[in-house]
């Protein structure tokens, strides 16, 4: 199996070609200097002879969004993907399945997600979404797209958990703001294992939501890692904390989407780590 993979340095893309290497798959690695390519060089170095194409490319979200950082937000997204996207029309021959990242953020905070829903929220980070998967999906006449809508990705080397093992760990750890907001997660071994399962299963397509089928909510999950470090919760970091060193960006945490994966289970991906307890108990305990 031959996959070309951008984003391949983050958390997700490390953790997935590492799972590739155990199953001897060849990859190549779109990076930053792969997107600059010319249209016909790309074409023949990435795309001609590729079975998968992933791609995962997109600055991080977790930072303070002033106007300069949101556009870099959208242009490393959607321009990544347009990028492949066009070279996946333009092949003679054509991969298999494109598989791109999308996020949760897509939808309101209203209501409970399915992939039919289209309750989208009216926010920054969900036209981001719209705009990525527009363009994954212009290759969808020429190859088998996949949108996988990435839920909180916990795992013990990056992510969510990265900042929040230390205060948790010392009992300094807490809810967020009211800690009602929906908490929408999955384990990155369950998304590693379901990308694959998704390549090898040529029925899935479209929208697939990558989260555990028992989202939580800040509260829950705050006090389920308080409790895997043997450590107190009682601490409550204000919103307005968040707001001040995030700005627009707070919103990542302070608004939360309750997201279930149906698509997945019809299809009959198995979780191995459903419940916020499972998957914290095998980070951590």
């Amino acid at each position: 199996m031959i996959v070309a993979l951008s984003g391949s340095t983050g958390f997700v893309g490390r953790a997935l070609r590492k799972e590739m290497a155990s199953r001897g798959w060849t990859v190549k690695i779109i990076d930053r200097d792969s997107i600059n390519l010319s249209d016909q060089e790309f074409l023949e170095q990435k795309t001609e002879g590729t079975d998968v194409i992933i791609n995962l490319a997109g600055a991080p979200v977790a930072k303070k969004w002033t106007n300069a950082w949101k556009q870099e937000i959208m242009d490393s997204r959607v321009n990544a993907t347009r990028k492949i996207s066009d070279s996946i029309i333009s092949a003679r021959q054509k991969p298999s399945v494109f598989i791109s990242a999308s996020a949760i953020g897509i939808y309101d905070s209203e209501t409970t997600h399915t992939e039919s829903s289209n309750a989208y929220a009216d926010s920054f980070l969900a036209k981001v979404c719209q705009n990525w998967e527009h363009e994954a999906m212009k290759s969808e006449s020429a190859t088998r797209v996949v949108i996988f809508r990435l839920g909180v990705v916990l795992g013990p080397d990056g992510g969510a958990l990265e900042k929040m093992r230390i205060p948790f760990s010392i009992g300094m750890g807490g809810k967020i703001g009211n800690g009602r907001q929906a908490m929408s997660f999955i384990h990155i071994k369950d998304l590693i294992h379901s990308i694959i399962f998704t390549i090898e299963n040529k029925s899935v397509s479209g929208v697939v939501n990558a989260v555990s089928p028992y989202p939580t909510f800040n509260a829950e999950f705050a006090d389920k890692l308080g409790k895997v470090f043997g450590q107190p919760t009682w601490l409550t970091v204000p919103a307005f904390a968040f707001k001040m060193i995030y700005g627009e960006g707070a919103q990542v945490v302070l608004e939360g989407q309750r997201v279930l994966p149906e698509k997945l289970l019809q299809a009959g991906f198995m979780f191995k780590y459903p419940t916020i307890q499972n998957a914290l108990v095998a980070i951590y305990g």
